[in-house]
């Protein structure tokens, strides 16, 4: 999340104008254990493998991250705003899918997720609805029961 003080003045006033979302009466938490979860990874890091059309300005769309791919992914995160040092050096902090893959050997959680998704950050909610009301579809439909949202 960048400071609005580095930002150019007119940018970080239109976010600050921007209304807060409305996340209605549903906590945004798991029922059960984990343990008892098939739990796929969402993340705003703008990443993807790389036969994969890069991430664009306003992209409200999503990148399907297999598990297996974890050695193919880039980042195409356009932010100026965004270092891709920690992304460089540990795909982990903004795919944590061997944090997730360890509490799943260890049985704190129950299953991973084959596929996982992405999502380009810097993209107005707005931009991002119709796909991830798709998105859940895909989700209900691989059985998963939990969502590890890392934003980035």
């Amino acid at each position: 999340m960048p400071d609005l003080k580095t930002l150019p003045q007119s940018f970080a006033e239109s976010l600050r104008a921007l209304p807060p979302p409305s996340l209605g009466e549903t906590p945004w938490t798991m029922s059960g254990a984990a343990s008892e979860h098939r739990i796929a990874i969402v993340t705003t890091a703008g990443i993807h493998r790389r036969s994969d059309r890069a991430f664009t300005l306003n992209s409200g769309d999503y990148r399907v991250l297999p598990t297996a791919a974890r050695d193919d992914l880039v980042m195409s995160h356009i932010s100026p705003n965004v270092d891709r040092v920690g992304f460089a050096t540990d795909l982990n902090v903004v795919f944590p899918i061997d944090r997730l893959k360890e509490l799943e050997a260890t049985g704190e959680v129950g299953s991973v997720a084959d596929l996982h998704y992405s999502f380009m950050g810097a993209t107005q909610a707005t931009e991002m609805k119709e796909s991830a009301l798709e998105l859940a579809g895909h989700l209900k439909a691989d059985g998963v029961t939990g969502v590890l949202l890392v934003p980035v």
